[in-house]
């Protein structure tokens, strides 16, 4: 977020200036259990879904939901259940901002995050 608006400082200031951006940012995931440090260790059995449903109902400005690559996609579409605004809000695939993720470089990561925020959220 640093890149494309300009946030920065401590956790505090940085939530602030996303909500002066008005931008939402938010886990799949509540809460889980992950014996290590990659999204393939996830136990399924463990985890609490975020309630996206009464949070866009409460936010019915939101126009894009954007995935931080596709654990996050795949959580999303198997544990999530919209009701009244599912077929309302676009989703977009983004690559993963984690270093974890040496596919593609920081640049093309930037590039692929600015058009979908910048683009596809303005259409």
């Amino acid at each position: 977020m640093r890149e494309l608006f300009g946030i920065d400082g401590s956790y505090e200031n940085r939530c602030i200036q996303l909500v002066e951006k008005r931008i939402a940012l938010w886990d799949v995931l509540a809460s889980s259990e992950r014996p290590g440090s990659l999204d393939a260790d996830i136990r399924l059995d463990s985890a609490r879904v975020n309630d996206f449903d009464d949070f866009l109902v409460a936010h019915p400005d939101i126009r894009l939901i954007a995935f931080n690559g596709r654990k996050a996609q795949q959580l999303f579409e198997k544990l999530v259940n919209i009701q009244s605004t599912d077929a309302l809000v676009p989703r977009v695939l983004l690559p993963s901002t984690s270093p974890a993720y040496a596919a593609m470089s920081f640049s093309g990561k930037l590039d692929a995050w600015r058009e979908a925020i910048f683009v596809t959220a303005s259409e």
